[in-house]
């Protein structure tokens, strides 16, 4: 009974159900970016590039084998770099989004942390110690 308390505490612990909200939200992240890369990002990269889709460049390492009747037997093995670079590009996007939300997270702490500067004495209590001052070294 000692380990499954002990992991009852764990697994409600604050920092768990924080990770766990954290990984829900990045995994919804993610798919939005992913969304804005394929659907809005490449197809506008690829019109620039001539019309052909990252998704579809590949090196094919051996042609699709097929039988007297023309049905293919074996598929084509192809490289699929284009596949990488598509992923590239969305690691890319989503690291400098992530990058960008720290940043201001880290200036607002940043600002919300910054020890607010006394003012200084006013120029009326300046001019009240000049005086002070200057009565005190009459006297010696």
């Amino acid at each position: 009974m000692g380990m499954l308390s002990e992991f009852r505490e764990f697994a409600l612990r604050g920092n768990v159900i924080d990770l766990a909200v954290g990984v829900i939200i990045g995994g919804a992240f993610g798919k939005i970016i992913t969304s804005l890369v394929n659907d809005m990002i490449m197809p506008a990269v690829s019109y620039v590039i001539g019309g052909s889709s990252f998704k579809t460049l590949a090196v094919v390492l051996r042609p699709a084998v097929l039988d007297a009747q023309g049905k293919e037997t074996a598929p084509a093995l192809l490289l699929n770099y284009g596949a990488f670079i598509q992923t590239t590009i969305d690691f890319a996007i989503i690291a400098f989004v992530i990058f960008l939300a720290v940043k201001t997270m880290n200036e607002i702490r940043r600002k919300q942390e910054e020890p607010v500067a006394e003012p200084g004495p006013s120029d009326e209590v300046k001019l009240l110690t000049e005086i002070r001052d200057a009565l005190n070294s009459r006297k010696d």
